[in-house]
């Protein structure tokens, strides 16, 4: 088996090399795609040996499936720039090199690091991602967020963590709160959701209660109250932005219900 792994980015440049470094033996190649970075994160592809190609960004599936598009090789690993392999992860991929294939992709447990903890409850974990697939079995969609690898075939898992480095503030986390939650919001509309009270209020109080205490948040110490907070906080501004494109655009405001 002969691994290309394909990285999208923008403005990754404090990320990259450790994602990078990570795939050093395990891929044969590696694909990065920049979507107008204005920091160094070209540069550091480069440097790492990547085959970086420029890319005006449509969306995250776009991206990604352009990355792969460029790959030489059958097998795609797929990574984020704030996201790496475990030694656990790579001693498996490297087994898995050697072996006999039966199946068309390979799901993976990942471990997020927030705010200096490593989440293993708050719906965050294991939150397995479809990560290494041969290209002629599956393919990425999902038009604004929330893109995910779709597979016409078999699909095994291996239990050894990708690792996430996500948001290191409070404030690099409500930036990306707000760039998801109007992608949220758009394809919401464009699928003719109507936003509603209820929406507004039950939507952001199940989402607290579902990462807090049925996902038990709580042993997450307060990383996991920040991250239920969040989660509702989320909810309810991808339901108000909802309300405010269908208000802007002319068309219902919305149920009172």
């Amino acid at each position: 088996m002969k691994i290309s792994a394909t990285i999208i980015a923008l403005n990754e440049e404090r990320q990259l090399e450790r994602c990078i470094r990570s795939l050093q033996e395990v891929v044969e190649e590696v694909i990065l795609v920049d979507s107008g970075s204005q920091d160094r994160t070209y540069e550091v592809g480069e440097a790492s040996g990547a085959k970086v190609f420029r890319r005006l960004f449509t969306n995250f599936a776009d991206q990604k499936n352009f990355a792969t598009s460029q790959a030489s090789h059958d097998w795609i690993l797929s990574l984020d720039a704030d996201e790496c392999l475990s030694r656990e992860l790579r001693a498996r991929l490297l087994d898995l090199k050697q072996a006999s294939v039966q199946v068309d992709a390979y799901a993976f447990p990942r471990r997020a690091h927030y705010l200096g903890r490593w989440i293993r409850h708050s719906g965050w974990y294991p939150d397995y991602k479809v990560r290494l697939f041969h290209k002629s079995k599956a393919r990425w969609e999902g038009k604004f967020v929330h893109e995910s690898v779709v597979v016409n075939g078999r699909v095994s898992r291996i239990e050894a963590d990708l690792l996430h480095y996500t948001c290191d503030s409070i404030a690099e986390h409500l930036q990306r709160l707000d760039q998801y939650t109007t992608l949220a919001a758009q394809s919401m509309f464009e699928e003719g959701s109507d936003p509603s009270i209820r929406g507004l209020l039950g939507s952001p109080l199940s989402a607290f209660v579902r990462a807090y205490v049925l996902r038990a948040g709580f042993l997450d110490g307060r990383q996991g109250v920040i991250i239920a907070v969040l989660a509702s906080y989320y909810n309810f501004l991808k339901q108000a932005k909802l309300w405010e494109m269908r208000r802007s655009s002319g068309g219902s405001s919305g149920s009172q219900k």
